[in-house]
Order: C-alpha cells, then sequence, then structure tokens
C-alpha cells in the first residue's frame, strides 16, 4: 500500500489483498502448474520467469487471472498467447516500472557532489553511463540534468535500458504528469520540463536533456553487456528476482564496469556478498570496482 503524496489518499496495488478474502471461491493453482506455466510464458515473451522468487511471482500471476476471470492457468496462457494486450498487461506487471525524478535526494546530492567529480578527476568528463532497468526514464534524466549543470553532458554517453517496449516509448517521449514530479524537482530543475498543456498537469523533458539518453530493450538476466561503464545505476529493479539471479547480475556489472567505475543501487537494496565479487563500499548504495 503506498500514500499518494499529493491528496494523502491512501493508494492500493493488487499486492495489498488477500486473494482468498477478494475470491473465495478462487483455486490457487498447484505449484506443478506454476512451473510449467513460467517455463511456457517464458518461451512466450522472452523472458525468464525462473529467475524470479517464486511466491511474489506466483501471487501477482494469480492476482492478474482473478482479474481476467480465469481459474486455469492454461487458459491464461492460451489468452496470453493470442491477446498482444493481454501480454502487455502481463510484462507490464512483471517488470514493476516505478521510479522517480532524484528518488533518494540525499543519495543524488552524494552523485552530485562526490562521485560523478571523483570520476570526472579519475576519467574525464566523456563518462559512460548506464541505467540498467530505466523504467520511465526518471533516473536517466535525473542523472543527465546533474551532467548539464556541470557542463560536460555534450561529452558523456547516456544509455537507458529496460525488458518493457512500452514503458521505453514513454520514456523516450519524456512526458510526465504533474503527479510524477514532485513540487521540490519542479522547484529546483525548472528549466528542464516544458509545460505542454494549459492546466500545467503535463511536461515534457527538454530536448537537451532527452536528446542526450539512448534507450535500448534489454533482458538483464539473459543479455550480454556492453563494457567501459564509469558508472552504472540499477534501482529498485531486483526487488523480485532470486539471489542467484541477483549474483549473476551484480557480476555482470562488475564485468561492465572500468576498474574505479561505480554502482549505485537502490536505497533497500544491499550486495550482501560484494567482496566475493570483488567490488568495494564507498558508502551506503554505491559499490566500487577497483
Amino acid at each position: 500500500m503506498e500514500k499518494d503524496q499529493f491528496n494523502g489518499k491512501k493508494k492500493y496495488t493488487v499486492n495489498d489483498f488477500n486473494l482468498g478474502d477478494l475470491a473465495p471461491k478462487f483455486e490457487i493453482p498447484p505449484k506443478e502448474e506454476f512451473e510449467a506455466f513460467k517455463k511456457n510464458i517464458s518461451n512466450l515473451i522472452g523472458l525468464d520467469l525462473l529467475n524470479y522468487k517464486s511466491n511474489q511471482m506466483e501471487r501477482r500471476i494469480t492476482s492478474l487471472m482473478y482479474r481476467n476471470e480465469i481459474q486455469k492457468l492454461d487458459k491464461y496462457y492460451t489468452l496470453l498467447k493470442n491477446n498482444l494486450e493481454k501480454r502487455k498487461e502481463f510484462i507490464n506487471m512483471l517488470t514493476i516500472n516505478v521510479t522517480e525524478f532524484f528518488r533518494n535526494e540525499d543519495k543524488f546530492t552524494d552523485l552530485e557532489n562526490k562521485y560523478i567529480p571523483e570520476l570526472v578527476n579519475k576519467f574525464g568528463p566523456a563518462l559512460k553511463i548506464w541505467s540498467a532497468g530505466c523504467s520511465c526514464g526518471a533516473e536517466i534524466y535525473s542523472v543527465a540534468m546533474i551532467l548539464d549543470k556541470m557542463g560536460i553532458l555534450d561529452k558523456c554517453t547516456l544509455v537507458a535500458s529496460d525488458f518493457d517496449e512500452n514503458i521505453l516509448k514513454r520514456a523516450q517521449k519524456g512526458i510526465y504528469s504533474r503527479f510524477e514530479i514532485s513540487e521540490e524537482v519542479l522547484k529546483k530543475h525548472k528549466k528542464y520540463f516544458n509545460n505542454i498543456d494549459d492546466t500545467g498537469e503535463k511536461f515534457q523533458i527538454t530536448r537537451n536533456i532527452a536528446s542526450r539518453v539512448n534507450f535500448e530493450r534489454k533482458d538483464l538476466l539473459n543479455s550480454k553487456f556492453d563494457k567501459g561503464f564509469n558508472l552504472i545505476l540499477c534501482r529498485n529493479v531486483v526487488i523480485y528476482f532470486t539471489e542467484d539471479a541477483k549474483e549473476r547480475l551484480y557480476r555482470g556489472f562488475y564485468d561492465s564496469l572500468n576498474p574505479g567505475g561505480i554502482l549505485f543501487i537502490g536505497s533497500t537494496e544491499r550486495i550482501n556478498y560484494y567482496r566475493e565479487i570483488g567490488y568495494k563500499l564507498i558508502s551506503s548504495f554505491f559499490y566500487q570496482k577497483p
């Protein structure tokens, strides 16, 4: 359950409810049927569901089945196979797509005042930066604004990736409602947002910021990563991944970073085995490749 920051009302998602209370006659499919479904759907959409934690994944799948009034996994698979919109709905459920501009502002302050200047001192102004699991693009655009303030945006390479094609299209447009941008962000970074309607409820990222980001579709757990990054952001993406999937992902990021490069993760995340991979913890949520 989340709280709307503007009107104080409680905003519910399907995960806040006990499905048994909502649908007492709804039969939860057995584990073996879920395993078969996950293998079939992985082949259909090209995203390996076995890398996701079973309990959370099965709860979300069951919620979607309930929403579509389907009780059998084989019938739900047939629906997803034959209905593109329902398949998009399913992928959107998997990929979460929650982000904010300057999320955890104190950490972005550290990024701006400490870590990016250190990276510039070490590598020069032509930094190579990747936002992995970028969702609607708010985070990579936040970084681009910092780089523009520092006067080095035009020298940097910014890449942002996500598995969800629809969310990537939205990120490329860079259009956001008033409710997706906090008062504080608008006040501090007003020059990077163009008001595009008469009501003041819709904004678009300015062209000089949006044009500097290259968006691409990527499955983080089944794709080869580019090399030579100075900074990688992967924030609030791995929450539903298995521990094995997380470790493979963090090892992949390590290999993609230049020595001295930094990985910036979410405020609810930690890498328990960072020493075994080779990282150095330089402060909360910031890991460096020595």
